[in-house]
C-alpha cells in the first residue's frame, strides 16, 4: 500500500475543503489549551458538579471530594481558559459554567460511555 496519491491533481478539491475547514494556528492552540484543561480529572470532575449549578468551592471540594486548596487550582485552570465564570456573594465565590460548548462536549462524552 502506498502513502501518497498517485493523481494528486485530482484530489485538489478535497485538499481545498481540508484547508478551509482548518482554523488558524492561534485559534488550534486555543483549543488544544481548553482540551487540555478538561482533560484533566479533577477539573472534568469540577465541571460536571458545576453541570449541576453554581457553587462556592467548598461545596464542589465536597461534591468532587478534593481539597479546597487543590480546587481552587483547578478552579483558575479553568478560568483562565475561560471554561468557568465567578461572581462574589457576600463573603463567597461562586462559580458557574461560563462555556455551554464546553458542557455539551462533556455531555456527550458521558452519554457516550453507555453506547455500544
Amino acid at each position: 500500500m502506498k502513502d501518497s496519491c498517485e493523481t494528486p491533481e485530482v484530489h485538489e478539491g478535497v485538499i481545498k475543503a481540508a484547508l478551509s475547514a482548518m482554523p488558524s494556528d492561534d485559534e488550534i492552540s486555543v483549543m488544544a489549551a481548553r482540551f487540555k484543561a478538561i482533560s484533566e480529572p479533577s477539573r472534568l470532575k469540577i465541571l460536571l458538579a458545576l453541570s449541576a449549578g453554581e457553587l462556592c468551592v467548598e461545596h464542589i471540594s465536597k461534591a468532587v471530594g478534593g481539597g479546597q486548596s487543590a480546587v481552587s487550582h483547578q478552579l483558575k485552570t479553568l478560568k483562565d481558559n475561560r471554561i468557568i465564570k465567578s461572581r462574589r456573594s457576600g463573603k463567597n465565590i461562586l462559580y458557574s459554567v461560563d462555556d455551554d460548548h464546553i458542557m455539551a462536549m462533556i455531555r456527550a462524552a458521558k452519554e457516550h460511555l453507555h453506547h455500544e
